[in-house]
Protein backbone atom coordinates (compact mmCIF):
# COMPACT_ATOMS: atom_id res chain seq x y z
CA UNK A 1 0.00 0.00 0.00
CA UNK A 2 1.64 2.96 -1.11
CA UNK A 3 1.33 6.42 1.57
CA UNK A 4 0.66 10.27 1.33
CA UNK A 5 2.83 11.46 3.59
CA UNK A 6 1.68 15.64 5.34
CA UNK A 7 3.72 15.73 8.36
CA UNK A 8 6.12 14.14 11.12
CA UNK A 9 5.41 14.91 14.69
CA UNK A 10 6.29 13.26 18.19
CA UNK A 11 4.71 10.39 19.02
CA UNK A 12 4.52 11.21 23.17
CA UNK A 13 1.33 13.89 21.47
CA UNK A 14 -0.48 10.84 21.07
CA UNK A 15 -0.76 8.37 23.91
CA UNK A 16 -3.44 6.43 22.33
CA UNK A 17 -0.55 5.85 19.82
CA UNK A 18 1.80 4.29 22.39
CA UNK A 19 0.06 1.15 22.65
CA UNK A 20 0.41 0.30 18.83
CA UNK A 21 2.99 -0.69 16.33
CA UNK A 22 0.76 -0.45 13.21
CA UNK A 23 -0.46 2.56 11.39
CA UNK A 24 -3.73 4.03 13.37
CA UNK A 25 -6.57 6.05 12.13
CA UNK A 26 -6.00 9.75 13.08
CA UNK A 27 -9.86 10.36 13.97
CA UNK A 28 -11.47 13.62 13.04
CA UNK A 29 -8.91 14.69 10.18
CA UNK A 30 -9.95 13.84 6.96
CA UNK A 31 -6.62 13.59 4.05
CA UNK A 32 -6.89 14.54 0.15
CA UNK A 33 -9.96 13.13 -1.52
CA UNK A 34 -11.19 13.20 1.98
CA UNK A 35 -9.28 9.81 2.71
CA UNK A 36 -8.97 8.80 6.24
CA UNK A 37 -5.45 9.76 7.96
CA UNK A 38 -3.36 7.64 10.05
CA UNK A 39 -1.06 7.75 12.62
CA UNK A 40 2.41 5.56 11.80
CA UNK A 41 4.11 4.79 14.35
CA UNK A 42 8.39 5.05 13.82
CA UNK A 43 10.04 5.31 17.05
CA UNK A 44 9.62 7.91 18.82
CA UNK A 45 8.22 9.92 15.87
CA UNK A 46 4.43 9.09 14.10
CA UNK A 47 4.13 9.83 10.54
CA UNK A 48 0.49 11.47 9.32
CA UNK A 49 -0.31 9.53 6.35
CA UNK A 50 -3.38 8.59 3.94
CA UNK A 51 -3.74 6.47 1.55
CA UNK A 52 -2.13 6.77 -1.79
CA UNK A 53 -2.77 4.95 -5.80
CA UNK A 54 -1.14 5.99 -9.18
CA UNK A 55 -5.15 7.42 -9.91
CA UNK A 56 -4.51 10.04 -6.78
CA UNK A 57 -1.28 11.20 -8.82
CA UNK A 58 -3.06 12.24 -11.84
CA UNK A 59 -5.80 14.10 -9.79
CA UNK A 60 -4.19 16.69 -7.58
CA UNK A 61 -5.47 20.19 -8.18
CA UNK A 62 -4.88 23.57 -5.97
CA UNK A 63 -7.33 22.05 -3.32
CA UNK A 64 -5.27 19.20 -2.63
CA UNK A 65 -2.49 21.96 -1.82
CA UNK A 66 -5.01 23.69 0.78
CA UNK A 67 -5.84 19.72 2.29
CA UNK A 68 -2.27 19.16 2.78
CA UNK A 69 -1.99 22.63 4.38
CA UNK A 70 -4.87 21.75 6.43
CA UNK A 71 -4.11 18.59 7.61
CA UNK A 72 -0.68 19.82 8.69
CA UNK A 73 -2.28 22.62 10.69
CA UNK A 74 -4.73 20.49 12.26
CA UNK A 75 -1.82 18.38 13.74
CA UNK A 76 0.59 21.16 14.52
CA UNK A 77 -2.63 22.17 17.18
CA UNK A 78 -1.59 18.95 19.32
CA UNK A 79 2.12 18.50 18.33
CA UNK A 80 5.30 20.00 17.00
CA UNK A 81 5.02 18.88 13.22
CA UNK A 82 8.22 18.86 10.15
CA UNK A 83 5.93 19.68 7.23
CA UNK A 84 6.63 17.44 4.35
CA UNK A 85 6.41 19.02 0.76
CA UNK A 86 3.12 18.97 -1.32
CA UNK A 87 2.99 15.33 -3.13
CA UNK A 88 5.30 13.24 -0.92
CA UNK A 89 4.94 9.68 -1.10
CA UNK A 90 6.18 6.40 0.03
CA UNK A 91 5.37 3.01 -1.74
CA UNK A 92 4.65 0.91 0.96
CA UNK A 93 5.49 0.56 4.69
CA UNK A 94 8.78 -0.61 4.10
CA UNK A 95 9.97 2.74 1.93
CA UNK A 96 8.41 4.98 4.90
CA UNK A 97 10.42 3.03 8.03
CA UNK A 98 13.70 3.20 5.78
CA UNK A 99 13.21 6.65 5.56
CA UNK A 100 12.35 7.44 9.01
CA UNK A 101 14.98 5.31 10.10
CA UNK A 102 17.69 6.59 8.02
CA UNK A 103 16.82 10.34 9.03
CA UNK A 104 16.05 9.66 12.38
CA UNK A 105 18.80 11.74 13.91
CA UNK A 106 18.01 14.67 11.21
CA UNK A 107 14.44 14.82 12.41
CA UNK A 108 14.76 14.25 15.39
CA UNK A 109 17.03 17.02 15.95
CA UNK A 110 14.02 19.05 14.04
CA UNK A 111 11.70 18.18 16.82
CA UNK A 112 13.57 19.23 19.73
CA UNK A 113 14.45 22.35 18.16
CA UNK A 114 11.11 23.64 17.04
CA UNK A 115 9.32 22.43 19.73
CA UNK A 116 6.96 25.12 20.98
CA UNK A 117 7.58 27.59 18.27
CA UNK A 118 4.98 29.09 15.54
CA UNK A 119 6.15 30.57 12.22
CA UNK A 120 4.30 34.19 11.98
CA UNK A 121 4.23 35.53 8.31
CA UNK A 122 4.49 38.87 7.83
CA UNK A 123 4.54 41.20 4.25
CA UNK A 124 5.61 44.47 3.77
CA UNK A 125 4.42 46.49 0.89
CA UNK A 126 6.88 49.74 0.67
CA UNK A 127 7.37 52.27 -2.60
CA UNK A 128 10.44 51.19 -4.64
CA UNK A 129 12.18 54.35 -5.29
CA UNK A 130 14.43 52.81 -7.57
CA UNK A 131 11.97 51.61 -10.15
CA UNK A 132 12.46 54.23 -12.88
CA UNK A 133 14.09 51.34 -15.16
CA UNK A 134 12.50 48.70 -16.04
CA UNK A 135 15.04 45.74 -15.45
CA UNK A 136 15.79 44.50 -19.30
CA UNK A 137 13.50 46.65 -21.13
CA UNK A 138 15.68 49.47 -21.56
CA UNK A 139 18.67 47.69 -22.40
CA UNK A 140 17.37 45.71 -25.16
CA UNK A 141 16.24 48.92 -27.25
CA UNK A 142 19.58 50.19 -26.10
CA UNK A 143 23.35 50.16 -28.24
CA UNK A 144 26.39 51.87 -27.58
CA UNK A 145 27.07 54.83 -25.11
CA UNK A 146 22.86 54.13 -23.60
CA UNK A 147 23.25 50.40 -23.39
CA UNK A 148 26.48 50.92 -20.97
CA UNK A 149 24.66 53.71 -19.50
CA UNK A 150 21.62 51.70 -18.69
CA UNK A 151 23.56 48.92 -17.28
CA UNK A 152 25.37 51.08 -14.97
CA UNK A 153 21.80 52.69 -13.87
CA UNK A 154 20.08 49.22 -13.60
CA UNK A 155 22.76 48.11 -11.27
CA UNK A 156 22.92 51.03 -9.64
CA UNK A 157 18.91 51.10 -9.05
CA UNK A 158 19.50 47.29 -8.19
CA UNK A 159 22.43 48.39 -5.15
CA UNK A 160 20.04 50.78 -3.82
CA UNK A 161 16.72 48.21 -3.52
CA UNK A 162 18.61 45.88 -1.70
CA UNK A 163 20.18 48.31 0.69
CA UNK A 164 16.85 49.70 1.38
CA UNK A 165 15.07 46.15 1.73
CA UNK A 166 18.17 45.13 3.71
CA UNK A 167 17.50 48.62 6.48
CA UNK A 168 13.57 47.46 6.20
CA UNK A 169 14.61 44.15 7.11
CA UNK A 170 17.09 44.72 10.17
CA UNK A 171 13.88 47.69 11.36
CA UNK A 172 11.94 44.50 10.90
CA UNK A 173 14.22 42.35 13.04
CA UNK A 174 14.87 45.12 15.62
CA UNK A 175 10.73 45.37 16.37
CA UNK A 176 9.74 41.93 16.39
CA UNK A 177 12.96 39.96 17.72
CA UNK A 178 12.21 36.59 16.31
CA UNK A 179 14.53 33.63 17.20
CA UNK A 180 14.52 33.01 13.34
CA UNK A 181 13.48 34.36 10.24
CA UNK A 182 13.80 33.88 6.38
CA UNK A 183 13.22 36.72 4.16
CA UNK A 184 12.59 37.41 -0.21
CA UNK A 185 12.34 40.72 -1.65
CA UNK A 186 10.74 41.10 -4.81
CA UNK A 187 9.83 43.88 -7.17
CA UNK A 188 5.51 44.17 -7.02
CA UNK A 189 4.70 46.05 -9.76
CA UNK A 190 3.68 49.42 -9.87
CA UNK A 191 6.06 50.90 -8.24
CA UNK A 192 6.15 49.20 -5.14
CA UNK A 193 8.78 46.38 -3.43
CA UNK A 194 7.33 43.68 -1.75
CA UNK A 195 9.34 41.53 1.80
CA UNK A 196 8.28 38.51 2.24
CA UNK A 197 9.34 37.68 6.28
CA UNK A 198 9.20 34.51 8.10
CA UNK A 199 9.69 34.99 11.94
CA UNK A 200 9.91 32.11 13.97
CA UNK A 201 9.14 32.85 17.69
CA UNK A 202 8.32 31.59 21.03
CA UNK A 203 4.59 29.97 21.04
CA UNK A 204 4.34 32.24 24.54
CA UNK A 205 5.09 35.36 22.91
CA UNK A 206 2.53 35.30 20.33
CA UNK A 207 0.25 37.71 21.73
CA UNK A 208 2.60 40.17 22.09
CA UNK A 209 4.38 39.40 18.33
CA UNK A 210 0.62 40.41 17.39
CA UNK A 211 0.96 43.40 19.52
CA UNK A 212 4.04 45.18 17.89
CA UNK A 213 2.42 44.83 14.35
CA UNK A 214 -0.64 47.09 15.54
CA UNK A 215 2.15 49.46 16.71
CA UNK A 216 3.83 48.93 13.47
CA UNK A 217 1.22 49.27 11.24
CA UNK A 218 0.75 53.04 13.13
CA UNK A 219 3.83 54.01 13.59
CA UNK A 220 5.01 52.86 9.98
CA UNK A 221 2.76 55.06 7.61
CA UNK A 222 5.20 54.42 4.53
CA UNK A 223 4.69 50.44 4.54
CA UNK A 224 1.77 48.39 4.08
CA UNK A 225 1.93 45.34 6.51
CA UNK A 226 0.06 42.07 6.62
CA UNK A 227 -0.42 39.17 8.91
CA UNK A 228 -0.67 35.73 9.29
CA UNK A 229 -0.09 32.77 11.48
CA UNK A 230 0.59 31.01 13.93
CA UNK A 231 1.47 28.77 11.28
CA UNK A 232 3.55 25.49 11.09
CA UNK A 233 7.27 26.18 10.88
CA UNK A 234 7.37 25.04 7.15
CA UNK A 235 10.11 27.88 6.86
CA UNK A 236 12.55 26.06 9.47
CA UNK A 237 12.34 22.70 8.43
CA UNK A 238 15.78 21.70 7.30
CA UNK A 239 15.21 18.31 5.98
CA UNK A 240 16.72 15.75 4.00
CA UNK A 241 14.53 14.60 1.20
CA UNK A 242 14.50 10.95 1.19
CA UNK A 243 15.54 9.61 -2.91
CA UNK A 244 12.46 7.42 -3.30
CA UNK A 245 9.95 10.31 -1.97
CA UNK A 246 8.28 12.29 -4.83
CA UNK A 247 8.28 16.02 -4.14
CA UNK A 248 6.60 19.67 -6.36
Amino acid sequence: MSWYAYCITERSAFPELLRHRRPMPFEGVAGLFGNQTFLFPASDLAIVVSEHSPEDAARMDPQCQRDHARVIADCFRNSTVLPFRFGTTFEDDDALRRSVRSNHRHFSANVERLRGKAEMHLKVLVDDNCATLPCGKVLSGSTGKEYLTSLRENASAQRERQSRARALSLQMHRMFLPIAEEITCKRAGDGKMLLDIAHLIDNKCIERYQNKYSTATTSMKDCRMQLSGPWPPYHFVHRNQPAHTSAN
